[in-house]
């Protein structure tokens, strides 16, 4: 049988839209993602708790 890399996916809500009013675990959940989909209701600033490294994939 063959080894399958398995990830996790988060769902993580933009709330009302200001940045700092995201949850603690939200922010913690972006820091740590490889890639992070987002659509263009987000506010850009929550893109700043995401990794330097992280792809950003934006979605209409």
């Amino acid at each position: 049988m063959t080894n399958i890399n398995k990830g996790k996916v988060y769902l993580v809500g933009a709330g009302p839209g200001r940045a700092d009013l995201i949850t603690v675990r939200g922010a913690e959940v972006l820091k740590a993602a490889d890639c992070v989909i987002c659509d263009k209701l987000a506010n850009p600033a929550l893109l700043e708790f995401a990794r330097t490294d992280a792809e950003i994939i934006h979605v209409p």
